[in-house]
């Protein structure tokens, strides 16, 4: 699979999205580094071929730094995984902008409340950055947690859609 790639510069740094032929996000994230954005896909989802440029995504990521929080709604993805990792990557795409949940509320949203680490994994394997908004989950009482782009992007992120 030949796939492309290309970084911009944002107001929380670089940020390079991977696309696929059908110009599907596969991996993004806050780093110019694009080896560290590939590996974030499994080994075997690794596209064989990368062309530099040619990634219409990033379209999305300048209107939503310019104020259009929803610009990434529109943007496919394409991620692989187990049934529930899938099922928890579509259900990070209808948490609303300026509305996070916690991850207990996350995994009550899935169907199983007692899953909080579970669900919590599922935002950690999450590839596309910001498309699939790992970012709007928190912690019980509002506290950051973890995010593989740094908590200085999550609260970044999260102000702006809070605005």
């Amino acid at each position: 699979m030949t796939a492309h790639i290309a970084t911009i510069t944002t107001p929380d740094g670089a940020f390079t999205a991977l696309v696929d032929d059908r110009q599907r996000v596969l991996a993004s994230g806050w780093s110019d580094d694009h080896e560290v954005i590939v590996a974030r896909l499994r080994a075997a989802d690794r596209p064989t071929e990368i062309v530099e440029g040619g990634v219409d995504a990033l379209d999305a990521v300048a209107a939503y730094y310019s104020g259009d929080v929803r610009a990434i709604d529109a943007v496919e993805v394409h991620q692989t995984g187990t049934a529930g990792q899938l099922a928890g990557w579509r259900m990070l795409r209808r948490i609303e902008p300026g509305q996070p949940l916690t991850y207990a509320e996350f995994a009550a949203a899935l169907g199983s409340p007692r899953a909080v680490r579970a669900a919590a994994s599922v935002c950690a394997r999450n590839a596309p950055a910001l498309f699939v908004p790992c970012h709007r989950v928190l912690r019980t009482g509002g506290a950051m947690g973890g995010f593989a782009w740094g908590i200085e992007v999550k609260r970044s992120l999260l102000a702006r859609e809070a605005a």
